[in-house]
């Protein structure tokens, strides 16, 4: 008696599954609407998942990028080379056409668009799946930086001699930011290295003097001193990452105050206050540190009463908020817009740090600076938790 009421159970769930997917399925059309919308949808998204491929520059990201250049032009096969050497195939035909690459591509380096058929392409199969070709070329500020090739089994259409040409120069504009990223990772690490030549010749001479007058009277503070200058010389000069922790910057300004403690005694006096939820916040490499060491040796240096440095950084929502306050000497407001734009001497690398800030999170993120002469200087600076592309490593 009961195997009936299981089946009508069964029949009644599977019909429930049916309609719910059948519900599904309407509803995924409604939502990506006509063919044409679909098509369009289909076209960016391929065109998404190629472009963090090309931006790795065309022989770093060549081989993933090709599989969906080649779905963009729905051609059998296609090829993508430097100029000199083939970097990469896709599709059918590797075996007998790879070798043939760099002659199919030699109007294309010429600069120009090169459609090409038998024999230059040579089949013996009937069904040949790659007898035609169109190449084009492949640009970088002006010069061919190699060839896109797209082969197809029938001589191709004019429509299809365009749309090659078109992602030619899809892949061209994605080469170009490639390069555009390069440059600025060069300028990155320049400015870097501009931050530590300024950084390094005043602050060791001073740092080592102090450790030197410790080393009679009380060779273990000494002994100290050494193992906080050796450690935070490794973080200033280090070679790698573009970005850090906030919690890692702030160790090595500790570790540098620490130092200059050494030097100034009780001349100096530091108040750090700082919220647990902005410690992971990634920070561009060596962006407070020239801020507090300009505190230091502005803010100090030059007056016999001693002087004091409050470091602060608060939690705010989707920001973190960082500040260096002294108590020293001031400057002329002036003066202190003109180090920013670039106009006046630069101390201890402030404009270096807002153009740096500026770049990388937008120019809303720039140094704020409040000064006086007599009433110190407070250098103040957002930094969002999180940005795309801005991780620590």
């Amino acid at each position: 008696m009961e195997q009936p009421v299981i089946v009508v159970a069964v029949a009644v769930v599977a019909v429930s599954l049916a309609a719910v997917l059948l519900t599904r399925l309407v509803r995924s059309r409604l939502v990506l609407g006509t063919t044409e919308d679909q098509t369009t949808y289909r076209i960016l998204h391929t065109t998404s998942l190629a472009s963090p491929e090309l931006r790795a520059g065309l022989t770093a990201g060549a081989d993933k990028a090709v599989r969906h250049l080649r779905e963009l032009l729905a051609t059998p096969a296609m090829a993508l080379t430097d100029g000199d050497d083939v970097v990469t195939w896709d599709g059918v035909g590797a075996n007998q056409h790879v070798h043939d690459v760099r002659r199919h591509a030699a109007r294309a380096l010429d600069g120009n668009t090169d459609v090409l058929g038998p024999p230059a392409v040579e089949c013996d199969r009937v069904d040949c799946p790659v007898r035609h070709a169109v190449a084009a070329a492949l640009t970088t500020d002006e010069r061919v930086a190699g060839a896109l090739i797209a082969y197809t089994s029938a001589r191709p259409s004019a429509g299809l001699v365009r749309a090659v040409e078109e992602v030619a120069r899809f892949v061209s504009g994605q080469l170009e930011l490639a390069e555009f990223d390069r440059e600025r990772a060069k300028l990155a690490e320049a400015e870097i290295r501009a931050l530590r030549a300024q950084i390094s010749p005043h602050f060791i001479y001073n740092a080592l003097g102090a450790i030197a007058s410790y080393v009679r009277t009380d060779p273990e503070h000494a002994r100290e001193l050494l193992l906080e200058f050796a450690d935070f010389t490794r973080y200033s000069f280090r070679r790698h990452g573009d970005f850090t922790t906030l919690a890692e910057e702030l160790r090595s300004i500790e570790r540098y105050l620490t130092l200059e403690k050494a030097r100034f005694g009780d001349r100096l006096s530091v108040t750090l206050r700082v919220a647990p939820e902005v410690l992971p916040v990634a920070v561009p490499f060596l962006c407070l540190q020239p801020l507090v060491e300009n505190a230091v040796r502005h803010g100090l240096e030059g007056r016999a009463d001693p002087g004091h440095i409050t470091i602060i950084a608060e939690d705010a929502g989707n920001e973190a908020l960082i500040s260096i306050d002294d108590d020293g000497v001031g400057m002329d407001p002036e003066l202190a817009r003109g180090l920013l734009s670039g106009d006046a001497g630069d101390r201890v690398g402030l404009g270096n740090v807002d153009e740096r800030l500026r770049a990388v999170f937008g120019d809303e993120y720039g140094l704020v600076i409040e000064t006086a002469h007599g009433a110190g200087t407070k250098v103040s600076l957002r930094v969002p938790k999180y940005r795309p592309g801005v991780h620590a490593t």
